[in-house]
């Protein structure tokens, strides 16, 4: 694996730490589903792990109301705590199950995530980070956002497993 040299304005994933580092952003951040605007936002929040793409973690007030419904399941990361999931209910009531997280009581470190969502852009129509439509990150587990803001490589992509 070799890091892509960043060019102007442009960050490396692998010049982000681990353990992680929560980052407030001001970026605007808009979510499409099901025809609808689900989430638009000003006060997202990243999350920046070494070989991820920031994960964007969106203020659950800026929600459009019915927007985040509680489902099953959780799962547990070593530095943020237990998540919980949520279906995003699309305008037209069309259901992406399981394809938004949610640190309910972060670990220390991570307590501003309290009150925030992140969401699978794949699942999505559209993932807007300043008016840039995202790519989701490879894999079918991770949750980064990849924009022209950073380069890789990412993790996720095939023979990533050791990185």
């Amino acid at each position: 694996m070799t890091p892509i040299a960043p060019g102007q304005g442009q960050e490396s994933v692998w010049d982000y730490p681990r353990p992680p580092r929560v980052d407030s952003s001001g970026e605007h951040v808009l979510v499409r589903f099901g025809g609808a605007v689900v989430c638009d936002t000003r006060a997202p929040i990243r999350v920046l792990e070494t070989s991820h793409p920031p994960t964007y973690y969106l203020p659950v007030a800026d929600f459009a109301s019915g927007a985040l419904r509680s489902a099953e399941g959780r799962s547990l990361c070593e530095w943020k705590g237990w998540a919980a999931y949520f279906d995003v209910v699309g305008g037209d009531g069309r259901v992406a199950a399981a394809a938004a997280w949610s640190y309910h009581e972060p670990l220390p470190g991570f307590e501003p995530l309290r009150d925030h969502v992140a969401v699978y852009a794949a699942e999505m129509d559209a993932c807007l980070v300043e008016g840039e439509f995202v790519e989701p990150q490879p894999g079918a587990f991770y949750g980064g956002w990849i924009t022209s803001r950073v380069v890789g490589p990412f993790k996720g992509v095939p023979g990533s497993m050791g990185w």
